[in-house]
């Protein structure tokens, strides 16, 4: 297929998110390769992309460019990739017999966009009924920057937290909403800055209108300090 029918077929797709699957997609060898050898070969990738749009890298400015870009790449923002960054979410007995709804709300997100490779940006908000469990709150936090650390679509990362939570905690009565800025959308394209994406996933009790409105409610409260 000529590069000039490919860029169309793009453009015909637009920014739609094509559903596949709530796993993320990776190849079975996706970690046969050590991080410092991914490094290794991202930056000389990093280095041709700089070279073919014309820039000089033996600037003083330019040149540690490509080996700055690869180390984030596979330490930092797509570090959620690799399943040894896993978070350990260590449940704890309900011993205090807590029933009520338990919400972190106003987590920050930090993800990318897997289509233009751009930031994502927001805030998730996440809730949970104890079935006999409970999680310390800094490894929800901890969770959701998991999930966000990876190229994503927020739809997808909406239901993996969900997902994630529900086998931590042994129950299907958690949620999360979240609300995002792409800078796909906010920097390029259309470039519409004050345009958002809400997304939910409601699991459990939560799908009852009641109780889901009684989350909603709670995420729209102010934190006082």
């Amino acid at each position: 297929m000529s590069l000039d029918k490919q860029l169309k077929e793009i453009e015909a797709y637009g920014d739609e998110h094509i559903g596949t699957s709530s796993d993320t997609p990776l190849r079975e060898d996706a970690f046969e390769l050590s991080d410092i050898e991914k490094i290794d070969l991202i930056q000389k990738d990093v280095n041709s992309i700089l070279q073919t749009l014309g820039l000089d890298l033996n600037d003083d400015s330019l040149k540690g460019t490509p080996m700055r870009v690869a180390k984030m790449f596979v330490k930092e923002v797509f570090g959620g990739l690799h399943p040894d960054r896993k978070p350990k979410a260590s449940t704890f007995e309900n011993k205090y017999k807590y029933g009520e709804m338990l919400v972190e709300k106003n987590i920050t997100l930090y993800s990318t966009c897997e289509h233009h490779l751009l930031p994502i940006v927001g805030k998730a908000h996440i809730a949970y009924i104890s079935s006999g469990s409970v999680v310390g709150l800094s490894k929800m936090n901890r969770i959701v920057d998991y999930y966000a650390k990876r190229p994503q679509v927020q739809e997808r990362l909406t239901m993996q937290i969900v997902k994630e939570l529900q086998e931590v905690l042994n129950t299907d009565d958690v949620a999360c909403v979240i609300d995002a800025k792409h800078l796909c959308v906010n920097s390029r394209g259309i470039r519409d800055i004050d345009s958002s994406t809400v997304t939910s996933e409601f699991g459990g009790a939560f799908k009852k209108s009641e109780t889901r409105r009684e989350f909603l409610d709670y995420i729209k409260l102010e934190t006082q300090f």
